[in-house]
């Protein structure tokens, strides 16, 4: 279970974060794996702009229920080892609500190479999702995040209701589905659809790795089949014995708790504690939080027109941008960028941050599609899993909302998080939530892993699972994202890679990994050019402006992309053979230095290059370059002179 406000980003943090597409398979290599033809006489086909086969399965809708014919067909991704075979290595991705087959290749290639060498690896679209149905709506989905989430004051309560009675009829409508069918969406049922796979493959075990909800979506499987694991792996780990208003009271402090920590890192960073008065980054927030409370905040949004146009952020804006960036230690320095540059006056970063947060198109504003995440299968399932339904709708919104008094009265900030499922309350079709028996997997072993800063799912759920194993190991990380395993953390990755590969656990039973708040700060570009020491210093700045665009860090490397730079001018990226390029057109991050140009990034050599004709303050030629090692040199001339 995510935060179902902000779920979609984290899926694009996650896949970020997890690397590039895997390398194909050689045909030779694969010859002699079984797998091949059972895929074959499944009707596999190539998966869409993958190296995967993909398998559709035609399963019931109703597992429970011979007598019920209705089906739903569920696709399986499947890569299959290209050495000796060890078995089948199934990922459950987060969500719920997210496509598995989508992230397919890129987390594939975050695996240590032994990995896809000798286990077949599987990820799927569970029912409702992308390939598997892609229940979407995602203009009543728009519509409710824009909304303020607080039940601070009966009005905010009144119209809060509203909301969720109107998201919860708007979006069923919206995905135009048989609501007869709902109740069929939850993970109990979805599991089912996993071990179907499984016999048509025809293993007996299998080892299985479950994220965020993929844990809520692991343990039920383990719950319901637990002869048919090898191996368990929990990341982001869900205590499916809690109770939703228990689990999302947990949430709703960890969100506060990361926010403050991520704002009090400042002070401990050199960097930041030079840019901010005292490293005082929280104060900076809360004067911010304070004014949007009263109105909503105003800024002039560059366009990738070159034009400028006026912008309002909301208190809601303020939290979702906030909210949306606390999932890794990468987006928390960004945000921590985006609230010292509204120190400096500048509010444009942090709009920049809430659109990308968004999935908005900066310039209009408008929401795109994404077809790998459904806002709409994420309540399908939640109202199944977690039953918030205590009689009639209204006898069931009045439970909830006093459930939040006590966090709405003590709680800092993001005391809204924990109504995040009160759609629940109004979904029609919901069938009566049995809870799967608490994991205690006496027959193999687990590890379980987790950050101490994961907001979405809090460390402590982690540590109870752990503490009722009977097998068990825990991988804690001091600090760190959500999600550990497959971002480059020896830590975490090799006892991964030997728990699979050579069915080793750890000596310990608790292994504690060193980590970060958030990723080291960069400061933000100066508003006058007058600040710049020199034009090395200058050109630095806007190396770190480019890199640290959220447009840019998330950017997908492919879609041409046409941005407002902060002080005027336009800055576009697109892919190029070998790499990709840049063009700057009238671009200025800061008053005075004006620049106009291009630039390359080498994909296989790492190297950057700016050539820009700069004007403002004075006039120049620069050739900027950083090469394969990081080294940094600067030519040209500037004010007349050689540099």
């Amino acid at each position: 279970m995510t935060t179902s406000r902000f779920a979609a980003l984290l899926l694009l943090f996650i896949a970020t974060a997890c690397g590039t597409i895997a390398t194909p398979i050689a045909p030779s290599q694969a010859a002699d794996n079984p797998t091949v033809a059972k895929l074959e006489a499944l009707g596999g086909f190539p998966c869409e702009n993958s190296t995967f086969t993909c398998v559709t399965l035609t399963v019931p809708l109703d597992h429970s229920n011979v007598a019920d014919e209705r089906t739903l067909d569920v696709t399986f991704a499947v890569l299959p080892a290209t050495g000796e075979r060890k078995g089948m290595f199934v990922t459950a991705t987060g969500g719920p609500g997210s496509s598995g087959i989508a992230s397919a290749d890129s987390y594939t290639a975050a695996f240590d190479p032994a990995i896809p060498e000798h286990f077949d690896i599987v990820f799927f679209d569970q029912r409702g999702a992308y390939q598997s149905g892609n229940l979407q709506c995602p203009v009543a989905a728009a519509t409710y995040y824009a909304t303020d989430g607080r039940a601070i004051t009966a009005e905010q309560e009144a119209a809060l209701l509203v909301t969720a009675r109107t998201f919860a009829e708007d979006c069923v409508a919206e995905m135009d589905v048989d609501v007869s069918t709902l109740p069929f969406y939850g993970t109990a049922q979805a599991v089912e659809d996993l071990e179907l796979f499984r016999q048509a493959i025809g293993d007996e075990q299998f080892w299985l790795y479950g994220e965020s909800y993929g844990t809520q979506y692991a343990q039920t499987y383990a719950a319901a089949h637990p002869d048919r694991l090898a191996g368990l792996i929990l990341d982001g780990t869900v205590d499916l014995t809690q109770s939703g208003v228990e689990y999302y009271r947990d949430q709703a402090t960890a969100f506060s708790d990361v926010l403050i920590a991520t704002l009090e890192d400042c002070a401990h960073q050199i960097a930041c504690a030079e840019t901010v008065a005292n490293g005082d980054l929280r104060s900076i927030y809360d004067r911010l939080y304070t004014e949007a409370e009263d109105a909503p905040l105003s800024l002039d949004f560059p366009l990738g027109s070159g034009q400028q146009v006026a912008r309002t952020l909301t208190l809601a804006d303020l939290e979702t941008a906030a909210a949306g960036y606390l999932y890794s230690t990468g987006s928390r320095q960004l945000f921590q960028r985006a609230i010292a540059a509204v120190g400096q006056n500048n509010r444009v970063p942090l709009a920049r941050v809430l659109y990308n947060t968004q999935g908005a198109d900066a310039d209009t504003l408008q929401v795109a599609v994404d077809p790998t995440y459904s806002d709409a299968l994420f309540f399908a399932v939640e109202c199944n899993d977690y039953n918030w339904q205590v009689g009639s709708a209204e006898a069931s919104a009045e439970a909830y909302l006093r459930a939040g008094d006590a966090l709405d009265e003590t709680l800092p900030y993001f005391s809204s998080l924990f109504y995040g499922d009160l759609p629940c309350v109004y979904w029609p079709a919901q069938a009566p939530a049995e809870r799967p028996a608490p994991l205690t997997a006496e027959d193999y072993p687990v590890l379980v892993l987790n950050a101490t800063m994961d907001p979405a799912t809090p460390a402590a759920g982690g540590r109870r699972v752990f503490e009722r194993l009977a097998d068990g190991y825990l991988i804690e990380m001091e600090g760190g994202p959500h999600i550990i395993y497959g971002r480059g953390d020896a830590c975490v990755d090799d006892p991964v890679t030997a728990f699979l590969v050579d069915g080793a656990v750890p000596t310990e039973r608790i292994t504690l990994c060193e980590g970060v708040v958030a990723d080291a700060f960069i400061p933000p570009a100066p508003p006058d050019a007058a600040a710049f020491a020199d034009p090395l210093d200058a050109m630095n700045a806007v190396y770190d402006e480019i890199n640290n665009l959220p447009e840019y860090y998330y950017w997908d490397y492919a879609t041409l992309t046409v941005v407002g730079c902060d002080s005027g001018g336009t800055l576009a990226f697109a892919s190029a053979s070998g790499g990709h390029q840049f063009r700057l057109s009238s671009c200025a991050f800061s008053e005075g230095w004006v620049m106009t140009g291009s630039g390359i990034v080498d994909d296989e050599t790492g190297s950057f290059t700016l050539d820009l004709m700069i004007t403002g303050y004075a006039d120049g030629h620069l050739i900027y370059t950083i090469d394969a090692e990081g080294n940094i040199s600067l030519a040209g001339e500037y004010k007349g002179q050689p540099v």
